[in-house]
């Protein structure tokens, strides 16, 4: 069976290429491709875009791989390979900005509880360097923050993947979805803010059903950029 030559085709496999890629090189690919945070070692401002090629492990890829080819090859047949390129690169790097963004207020706020306490800048990055922290300062979630923020990167495409299935319920709001733990279909302009709100309250209260590690963030600030986008679309293009 031919495969179509299309920008949706063409994005998933450069994905699976750059995954299999990172695997098989020693130390892999992320120090260089990986969204860090700006004052780690690592971070380097092409990263706002590599990341979205990178991935944890299979799952992680085949997850949004299949979300991808399911919402965006929907949205390519109505807009184009251009278009859908350019909405799904400004949701993919809007999405990691928001969670810079996010993560250096979060930082700062426990940096300053550490300064305050007469600790300079200097014993402070040897702390994070050390993975330690003064236990009579900080409680052990400010201290896990703090510490992930700084050295764990940020991979994935889920923030663009979100913004998709924004535009998918803009334009096909009655197309029914299903989660694999609920039994009935759910329109898309019921599923899409449900799934988004579910991100939003794991983001904020750090309870997650689907695990640990999930950029939940990103996936908001994704939704977020996707949805300016396809309101000002509409605004201005019309339905």
């Amino acid at each position: 069976m031919k495969i179509p030559f299309t920008t949706v085709n063409i994005l998933i496999l450069i994905n699976i290429v750059i995954f299999f890629a990172s695997n098989s090189i020693s130390g892999g690919l992320n120090d260089q491709l990986a969204l860090h945070f700006t004052q780690n070692e690592f971070f380097a401002p092409w990263q706002f875009f590599t990341h979205m090629f990178m991935h944890g492990n299979i799952p992680h890829l085949l997850f949004n791989m299949f979300a991808l080819w399911m919402f965006g090859s929907q949205l390519e047949d109505v807009w184009g390979g251009k278009r859908f390129l350019i909405f799904y690169f400004i949701c993919g790097i809007g999405a990691a900005l928001i969670y810079m963004g996010i993560n250096t207020y979060q930082f700062n706020a426990i940096y300053s509880l550490l300064s305050e306490t007469g600790l300079n800048s200097y014993d402070i990055q040897s702390m994070i360097d050390k993975h330690s922290y003064p236990p009579s300062v900080l409680s052990e979630q400010q201290a896990g923050e703090l510490l992930s923020i700084y050295h764990a990167p940020m991979v994935g495409a889920s923030g663009a993947i979100y913004g998709v299935l924004v535009a998918f319920a803009f334009i096909f709001p009655n197309h029914k979805l299903m989660l694999i733990f609920l039994p009935f279909p759910i329109a898309a302009k019921y599923f899409v803010p449900a799934l988004i709100s579910l991100d939003l309250f794991s983001g904020v209260t750090g309870i997650s059903i689907f695990g640990g590690g999930v950029a939940h963030f990103a996936h908001v600030g994704g939704a977020i950029i996707g949805f300016l986008m396809m309101f000002y679309w509409r605004k201005k293009l019309g339905r």
